[in-house]
């Protein structure tokens, strides 16, 4: 998995929604990107749907 959140999350949702294998889930302090489901498809970067730039490549 080449995308993680960082601690920068908002849980504005944002990436979540954009999410087509449904990946990314509300966690305690962030989003968190389940690996098992994360396809690579970069969709949570694309438009800069985070507010917070939280998404990274790791």
């Amino acid at each position: 998995m080449p995308y993680k959140i960082t601690e920068y999350c908002v849980k504005c949702g944002g990436c979540s929604f954009e999410c087509p294998a449904g990946a990314i889930y509300e966690g305690e302090q962030t989003y968190v990107i389940d690996p098992q489901k994360c396809t690579d498809c970069g969709a949570c970067l694309e438009n800069n749907h985070c507010p917070a730039w939280a998404i990274v490549k790791e």
